[in-house]
């Protein structure tokens, strides 16, 4: 009797615990073994989806309204993805939200330990999951500090003189600073040195080459890098280094030098300015040059250093047969993420921060009837890391979140993502993309051809980006977007506000071919794109690519470019800009400072009207974020604002 009494007891228990557990809640005071109400927190977030997984697999009649798992304020350290799969899947009227009340996902460590050594500072490498770990951002007190590098100024860069490519050498002043890593490498072949970076600038993309050897030869210096970068940089075609380019003079006079610019980074001799670090990656050492008033007591106090360890913070992914849906992240930030590519193997890009793994020119070119142009080259790519990433997966949304400190982009919804939204959210301090979105063409297919999958639910389609403010992403990949959209379908971007990127503002398509692929029917409208080419030119605030049947850019504001006295052509960029093969767009009602627009190689029924300094006041003061915007109207909305079809 007593037995029975006990199993009695338990399952009321359960009974009670289930009835409230609609509501699960996390702290990072809480435990894993409490039961999750709020008087009883768990403390990790991974618990607190199984436990939402268990109440569903139950058919708990708590769930009839959604699940919510409540995250308080604080920071929740991980040590491995966040991992959202099928079986934590709500439905439209019992969705799965992860809310948060000032909560920070972070996957970052502290260091500690902090000492002087004359001027520096100086700490052990950080151990992460019982490894010591290697990184390549440092967060002081919140603020990114700088990988030391040789210039303060980006203005102040050094160009590049020639290419011998048979033999993969680039050649360059002898500055100060390469003479002092030449001494670095000096007398040391065939041991270990620590390689030093060079970050080239190439038209519209950054390549990081890590530094096999330097030789001394005159006032010239003859550098050679390590593969597979070396063999990428020196074979691909585009974009490449700008050598032998006459000066230019400006309409101010100033005579700028056009060969490439470039700097060099991550090197203890590099290291002579306030806020800089370096890590000895043989020693387990962290350098930092602390900026006045930061001492070792504060970073060992309540001042926090941190460097991040995980590549991905949240991975959403279901299967196209049995896809996540229905998951809603609301008021979380995202922090502290890694991406250690061009530490490992290099980063040499062809367009949009989209790395090659192999690229080289075609001799004879192939000619195709799907382009505008003779093919001079294939490339074949890999895709950057994201701090969240969204693939398999239907209504995944995310909604007043902040995207922050992050080494690469900030969310990808990659392939098979049906539905979504992004709004309301903050996008700041992101060294790739804020937003990317759709194929980037398969790593096994090569870039240059139309993609049209036989099975169109790998298509991202349907995406919603709204309302979200983006300013310094792109800080550390230079070719990247604000917002990155490739092979989409059906996708909206509105009323967002872009600033402080290094190259375009928005990204829209991908494959360089007017021939029909896979994306139609999108929707670039009422965003606001100012400040933008900081670094890089062969842009514009709002850039498309190939074939979109359907496709509507309207009533956007674009505002305020930057002129950086080391981009390749000076004169090329613009405010709106129709790349190769870009076909089936009706660009209308944008206003724009001035009629800067390029066509290039485009192909049929494109419609371009009334856009530039005339366009109605109205444009202006409608685009970019708007408070109490109508996100769910928001589809329905744009429809009935779309223009006239496109003249055929």
């Amino acid at each position: 009797m007593m037995f029975m009494r006990k199993i009695l007891l338990s399952v009321f228990a359960f009974a009670a615990i289930s009835a409230s557990a609609a509501d699960i809640y996390v702290a990072t005071n809480g435990a894993d073994t409490n039961d999750g109400t709020i008087g009883k927190p768990l403390k990790s977030l991974r618990i607190a989806l199984r436990q939402a997984r268990n109440l569903r697999r139950l058919n708990d009649p708590s769930v009839k309204g959604g699940v919510t798992i409540h995250v308080a304020k604080g920071t929740y350290n991980l040590y491995e993805p966040l991992y959202v799969r099928p079986e934590d899947s709500g439905t439209p009227e019992s969705p799965t939200l992860i809310k948060g009340d000032g909560a920070v996902i972070s996957g970052g460590v502290a260091v500690t330990g902090w000492r002087k050594e004359g001027k520096l500072l100086v700490a052990d490498t950080p151990e992460f999951n019982g490894n010591l770990i290697d990184f390549r951002q440092l967060y002081v007190n919140g603020k990114k500090a700088v990988r030391a590098r040789d210039v303060a100024d980006f203005a102040d860069m050094a160009h590049i003189r020639s290419l011998d490519k048979p033999n993969q050498i680039m050649y360059v002043p002898a500055t100060a600073a390469v003479k002092a890593l030449a001494r670095q490498y000096a007398g040391k072949a065939g041991q270990y040195v620590q390689p030093t970076e060079m970050v080239l600038h190439e038209m519209w993309c950054v390549a990081n080459l890590r530094i096999k050897d330097i030789r001394i030869q005159g006032d010239s210096a003859a550098i050679r890098f390590h593969q597979p970068e070396s063999t990428i940089q020196f074979e691909h075609p585009w974009p490449s280094p700008m050598v032998n380019t006459k000066p230019f003079t400006r309409e101010d006079g100033k005579v700028l030098n056009l060969n490439s610019a470039f700097y060099l980074t991550g090197a203890k001799a590099l290291l002579d300015t306030p806020g800089e670090w370096y890590h000895d990656v043989r020693s387990h050492k962290l350098y930092y040059y602390p900026r006045s008033g930061e001492t070792a007591a504060m970073l060992n106090g309540g001042a926090q250093a941190i460097v991040p360890a995980l590549e991905t913070l949240v991975e959403v992914e279901g299967t196209l047969e049995r896809p996540v849906h229905d998951v809603r992240f609301e008021g979380i930030t995202f922090s502290y993420s890694t991406w250690m590519r061009p530490t490992t193997d290099g980063h040499v890009p062809l367009q949009a921060g989209m790395y090659m793994y192999e690229g080289y020119k075609l001799r004879p070119q192939t000619r195709r009837p799907d382009r505008n142009n003779g093919l001079d080259n294939q490339g074949f790519l890999g895709r950057p890391a994201s701090a969240v990433t969204v693939s398999g997966s239907n209504d995944i949304v995310f909604d007043g979140c902040t995207f922050t400190h992050l080494a690469s982009s900030g969310v990808d919804y990659e392939e098979g993502t049906h539905g979504g939204v992004i709004s309301n959210c903050i996008f700041t301090d992101i060294a790739g993309s804020g937003i990317v979105a759709g194929s980037f063409s398969p790593s096994a297919f090569e870039t240059h051809l139309p993609y049209d999958p036989l099975d169109r639910r790998v298509v991202v389609d349907g995406l919603v980006i709204a309302n979200n403010y983006i300013s310094d992403v792109t800080n550390e990949d230079w070719g990247t977007l604000g917002i990155n959209c490739g092979y989409v379908a059906n996708t909206i971007i509105a009323h967002n506000e872009i600033c402080e990127v290094s190259y375009s503002g928005i990204n829209l398509g991908w494959g360089w071919t007017q021939s029909v692929n896979c994306m139609r029917g999108n929707e670039v409208y009422r965003n606001y794109i100012h400040h933008y080419a900081k670094h890089m030119y062969d842009c514009a605030g709002i850039y498309t690519l190939s074939s979109q049947i359907k496709t509507y850019i309207t009533e956007n504001v674009v505002d305020e470019i930057y002129h950086p006295v080391y981009a390749h052509d000076p004169n090329h960029w613009f405010y709106l800009y129709c790349d190769e093969g870009s076909s089936g767009i009706t660009v209308q009602d944008n206003w724009t400072p001035a009629e800067k627009y390029l066509q290039n190689s485009n192909g049929p029924c494109n419609t371009w009207e009334n856009n530039g300094p005339a366009v109605n006041d109205s444009v202006k003061a409608n685009a970019g974020v708007k408070k109490g915007l109508d996100i769910a109207g928001l589809r329905a909305k744009i429809q009935t604002k779309k223009p006239k079809k496109a003249k055929q």
